[in-house]
């Protein structure tokens, strides 16, 4: 499980009245409301686009499920593939938008004790957990489950059984049942590689109910199907949410504009900071551990780095290059801050720069056979120095962001932070 977060308190004079930042000599041509509106646009732009990459994932999951093979298994999980560019650059949103960060456990939540969901390789993962009583529960497998005294009827696999029975139940933020991971688990299977060369190995005939491997063929496609329609139906719920008058949205447009910038800057801290650079990425360095990797069944990690981010680049410059190849481009918090101070907007743009050519690295050296969880590796000085220089570039890039907070004179700013990087003596082995 991820550590305890901190916030770390940017104690900041509050600006009244325009959010032109007329006293600190803003250009008045520069309009913060339109600022504030594009970024709430580019929102609805990127969670479209991650509703329409799920559908086709789910169609590719159809496909699979009806016509099992290892034709058909590998579009399902190029289509997993695909399905994460859009979303990772969304999280970009989430901090600063309750609505946004309370719902996306339900879609992009990890690590997860795969064991809830489906049979796991016990040499490695073990059979029991003290602190999860459906470690390895294993609902593929079992209709009728009787753990702790309760009785759980799982005997036919739906959406709502998933989202209301199974994710996290009794408490348990590993159990896992929904979202990306969930279902990247169903398409890959475990990682049993450790810290050597190879992603999950699951056969396209776990799907296969006349030449069935792993049992329960029909029941891990109900599960699977589930699974990817359960992940259409939330990511329609947030399109919707951004839309003209959709929850996220109208939160966002009830805040003053001074607090609508603000959110901005929030997401953009927080998403570098306490969780990229932090939970995803310097913890799983200093514990060396492949259970720390974020897309860690499909070794995907180093493409959903680049991306998360790539949504932060994007969120400050106002720019987002859509799936249908079509740029979306208005009114920028850069061009704010350009106005304001020049040389700071020039050194944010540097950093963001920095830190898209670190993850650049990380994805070469995935292409070049070493992904992720090899990188992570104790003695792999080399790939771990890669993994290093992305973190350290999302340090610099955040304090940046804290400089644009004070210049614009936005208020108190909670930043995310992680005992990774702010209490290195707090974190334990598993």
């Amino acid at each position: 499980m991820p550590f305890n977060r901190t916030l770390m308190s940017l104690s900041l004079a509050c600006m009244l009245g325009s959010t032109q930042a007329q006293a600190a000599g803003t250009d008045t041509s520069v309009d913060s409301q339109a600022i504030v509106t594009h970024y709430a646009d580019l929102a609805l732009a990127t969670y479209s686009d991650a509703l329409t990459s799920a559908r086709a994932l789910h169609s590719a999951i159809e496909q699979l499920i009806s016509t099992p093979s290892e034709q058909t298994l590998q579009t399902a999980r190029s289509a997993w593939i695909a399905a994460r560019v859009p979303y990772q650059q969304s999280e970009a949103f989430r901090f600063g938008n309750s609505i946004v960060d309370d719902w996306e456990g339900r879609v992009n939540a990890w690590p997860l004790d795969e064991g809830l969901i489906d049979y796991v390789a016990t040499d490695s993962y073990g059979e029991e957990s003290d602190e999860n009583p459906f470690y390895s529960a294993n609902i593929i497998a079992n209709p009728i489950l009787q753990i702790g005294g309760r009785t759980l009827d799982a005997s036919t696999i739906t959406p709502e059984l998933l989202s209301t029975s199974l994710h996290e139940i009794d408490g348990v933020e590993s159990n896992v049942a929904t979202g990306y991971h969930a279902i990247e688990f169903l398409l890959w299977g475990q990682d049993l590689n450790g810290m050597t060369l190879g992603a999950g190995e699951r056969p396209a005939t776990d799907y296969d109910s006349s030449n069935c491997t792993g049992g329960n063929c029909d029941r891990r496609g109900d599960y699977l199907r589930a699974a990817s329609a359960l992940l259409v139906q939330d990511l329609e719920e947030m399109v919707g949410n951004w839309q003209a008058s959709g929850a996220a949205r109208s939160e966002l447009t009830a805040k003053s504009v001074t607090d609508g910038l603000a959110t901005i800057t929030t997401g953009m801290g927080s998403l570098a900071y306490g969780e990229l650079a932090g939970e995803r990425t310097k913890l799983g360095l200093m514990l060396h551990d492949p259970e720390e990797e974020h897309d860690c069944f499909s070794d995907n990690t180093h493409w959903s780095h680049f991306y998360d981010a790539k949504g932060i680049q994007n969120v400050y410059l106002g720019k987002y290059s859509r799936i249908d190849g079509s740029l979306m481009q208005g009114p920028s918090l850069a061009a704010l801050v350009a106005s304001v101070d020049p040389e700071l907007d020039k050194r944010l743009r540097q950093q963001l720069d920095q830190t898209q050519l670190a993850a650049q690295v990380m994805v070469d050296s995935a292409a070049a056979g070493e992904p992720y969880d090899v990188m992570i590796a104790p003695g792999n000085t080399a790939g771990g120095a890669r993994i290093q220089a992305f973190v350290d570039s999302l340090i610099a890039q955040t304090r940046t962001t804290e400089e644009v907070i004070a210049r614009l004179e936005l208020g108190q700013v909670n930043v995310e932070g992680s005992d990774s990087l702010d209490n290195p003596a707090a974190v334990q082995a598993p």
